[in-house]
């Protein structure tokens, strides 16, 4: 096998590597002031702590949505490729599309998509 291509380039970024660490390190300035230190975004000094907690939900939201979009990127290309696939391809994207909608009307069901208090149910 012809890895020794492979190890050239490894040792030479690990070498680069090195040396843009070093020399920053040497030739960089070193700051000691309390100003330094502090955080800073956007021209605006931070008050109070970066530990904010979110309820749990919005990560569920994100997670729902990172989900759906990567079956979108899916169903997209199929679309590009419907030619090629032909009928298997349309009916293995109809049975993925309908995993989608059982997988939708699972979360609408059991109110997983539902933000209010109580669980998703409502209380009269």
């Amino acid at each position: 096998m012809h890895l020794w291509p492979l190890g050239v380039y490894l040792v030479i970024v690990v070498m680069l590597v090195v040396a843009m660490l070093g020399l920053s390190f040497v030739l960089g300035q070193r700051h000691h002031n309390r100003a330094t230190g502090a955080p800073y975004e956007s021209g605006i000094l931070s008050q109070g702590s970066a530990r904010v907690r979110f309820s749990a939900r919005f990560y569920l939201v994100a997670m729902f949505f990172v989900i759906f979009d990567l079956e979108a990127v899916f169903i997209f290309a199929w679309a590009i490729a419907v030619r090629e696939t032909g009928w298997p391809g349309y009916l293995e994207a109809l049975v993925f599309i309908g995993v989608l909608m059982a997988t939708l009307l699972y979360l609408w069901r059991v109110g997983g998509l539902d933000w209010r208090q109580g669980g998703g149910r409502v209380v009269s």
